[in-house]
């Protein structure tokens, strides 16, 4: 069985991601260690807050590094998605650089209440094992106010007054704007679908 590693550096409540790791019976250790995270067989990389003091906080513990460099199956969440990229707007700062793009706000100009909050569909791209018995009909839970682009890397968009990346991959990279988490049977199943991945991955090498 794999063993999961919960990065904790990006200031998240992770209770709700610890009672979804749980209730799929995968074994995990929340850290900010760089030995065990660089150990671990896959990665979650959650995050709540701001961009820049995600990554000081990264930074701090060693961590740029680490992650960057990280050959096996990793998943950002919310914030944790958004400092895959390359800038984030928030705090003008260069995050991880492993998925191409800037994230930006949403404009409140353009009518749009933000943060965006609430429940919102999919709109899948590409194939990708994510996918497996998921429902892109069905909703998942969004809290955010800035989104990344949708590009080469996306696997499923959003709508919210623009198309933005909600589910993004590069490479052994995958990444989920919304909280998977609080996201219902669907969000379940994609967290499912991502140990599955690493199960994979495992086993192959």
């Amino acid at each position: 069985m794999s063993k999961l590693a919960v990065v904790t550096s990006g200031g998240a409540n992770f209770n709700s991601i610890e009672i979804a790791l749980q209730r799929l019976g995968v074994d995990y250790q929340l850290t900010i260690d760089p030995a065990v995270i660089a150990a671990a067989d896959g990665i979650l990389f959650p995050g709540v807050g701001s961009a820049e003091y995600a990554m000081s906080e990264l930074r701090k513990h060693g961590l740029i590094e680490v992650l960057r460099n990280y050959p096996k199956p990793l998943l950002g969440i919310c914030l944790g998605m958004q400092l895959l990229y390359e800038f984030s707007e928030e705090g003008n700062v260069e995050c991880l650089g492993i998925l191409p793009g800037k994230v930006r706000k949403f404009n409140s100009a353009d009518g749009l209440i933000v943060p965006h909050m609430g429940w919102n569909n999919l709109t899948p791209l590409k194939e990708s094992p994510l996918f497996n018995n998921v429902d892109p009909s069905k909703d998942v839970y969004f809290v955010h106010s800035f989104y990344a682009p949708v590009n080469p890397a996306t696997l499923a968009s959003c709508n919210y007054g623009l198309e933005f990346a909600a589910i993004a991959q590069q490479g052994n990279f995958y990444a989920m704007q919304f909280h998977p988490e609080k996201s219902g049977s669907l969000g379940e199943q994609l967290l499912k679908n991502f140990i599955e991945v690493v199960n994979d991955n495992l086993s192959s090498n």
